[in-house]
């Protein structure tokens, strides 16, 4: 299992996406680094050392921790334990600073998010990057393999959600991740996917999508396109709703073979799903991102919307994952639509667009 090559191709892929978003917005993502604290919340991370005096007697500035603080964790300094010195090195001298946050990283992990807010096609939109290390499984990752709780883990992945500002053009959402446990008997299982989520139906759009996630899964499998869009449409499915997120896409997990060609195979797979999302979306975003709109197609594009932050905070398993295991919440939450309407028991006017929505589109079909 070669944890470099997956993690130097998520990184990388994460790159080329935001290169591509970026010319067909015309504005730049935002770049933020950043390094969170072991799975359990943020209390189970150990104290950070408190640096030593300098040499001239005087102690080290008190904005110089609080920066060491916010890389630790994204938090305040007022949100920590006691700070503890370090061990000083064989020259006398104590650590730096910065051997301090690698260490940190090592332990606990990180990740790049890259977002763009306000943008010439985007509203809002993130492609994250992380990398996270942990003693405990959260119970989002071991609920559906119960003898895994407890073991310490892994996990890494790219995940992207893009909220375009023009109602004609739909909201995107793509994945991909692998998880690794340690103990005595290692377990690793990659997951991910794509789904779209329009908020006026195009045919031609739907087919397009799905016909690209197809093309990208059958080398490994004539049967794992029926079989992964059937699991994305189970998936986001809004049980309160009783109705689909969107017109779906594909979605995977627990993909594992046996021995380091299974590996290898599964790892294949996972790059053919994500190397394909920019031919699966920026097609539709060409097609539609010059429809005029007026207040009335941005009204229901809220309306939907809520739909979208409903499923993210109360089934998404990405979403309660980040949350329990004491993540970055800002880049967790990034999913998250700018602007959002919730109305009372609203129902579209008979014969539009927007019952057709409704009606022709939010529903288990085939596309193919």
């Amino acid at each position: 299992m070669n944890l470099a090559a997956v993690g130097g191709y998520f990184t990388g892929l994460q790159a080329r996406i935001v290169a591509a978003l970026e010319a067909v917005d015309g504005r730049q993502f935002l770049k933020d680094e950043w390094t969170r604290p072991a799975v359990g919340g943020i209390d189970d991370l150990p104290p950070a050392p408190l640096p030593r005096e300098g040499g001239d007697g005087r102690s080290p500035s008190s904005q110089s921790y609080a920066d060491a603080a916010l890389e630790r964790s994204g938090g305040g300094i007022d949100d920590h334990p006691p700070a503890p010195l370090p061990k000083e090195g064989g020259d006398g001298r104590s650590p730096s600073s910065q051997s301090y946050a690698d260490a940190a990283l090592e332990r606990s992990g990180g990740g790049i998010t890259c977002i763009i807010e306000e943008g010439g096609l985007f509203e809002r939109g993130g492609v994250n990057f992380s990398r996270v290390r942990g003693d405990r499984l959260p119970p989002s990752a071991s609920a559906s393999r119960p003898e895994l709780a407890g073991r310490g883990f892994e996990a890494l992945g790219v995940s992207l959600v893009l909220h375009p500002r023009n109602p004609y053009c739909p909201t995107a959402h793509m994945n991909v991740r692998l998880f690794t446990t340690g103990g005595d008997d290692p377990v690793w299982w990659f997951g991910g996917g794509m789904d779209l989520t329009p908020y006026y139906g195009f045919e031609e759009d739907a087919r397009h999508f799905h016909r690209t996630c197809k093309a990208a899964l059958d080398p490994y499998g004539a049967e794992l396109h029926a079989r992964y869009k059937a699991w994305c449409d189970r998936y986001f499915f809004l049980k309160h709703r009783n109705e689909p997120r969107g017109v779906g896409g594909i979605f995977f997990d627990d993909l594992n073979e046996a021995g380091e060609a299974g590996f290898e195979r599964c790892f294949a797979l996972v790059r053919s799903v994500g190397d394909s999302f920019l031919d699966a979306y920026l097609p539709i975003v060409a097609r539609r991102r010059d429809i005029p709109y007026a207040e009335r197609e941005r009204d229901f594009q809220a309306q939907r919307r809520g739909r979208y932050v409903e499923f993210n905070l109360v089934y998404d398993r990405g979403t309660l994952f980040g949350l329990q295991s004491g993540g970055r919440t800002e880049a967790i939450l990034m999913s998250l639509p700018p602007l959002v309407k919730w109305r009372y028991d609203w129902h579209p006017e008979p014969g539009s667009a927007e019952e057709k929505l409704c009606t022709e589109f939010l529903i288990a079909r085939d596309w193919i």
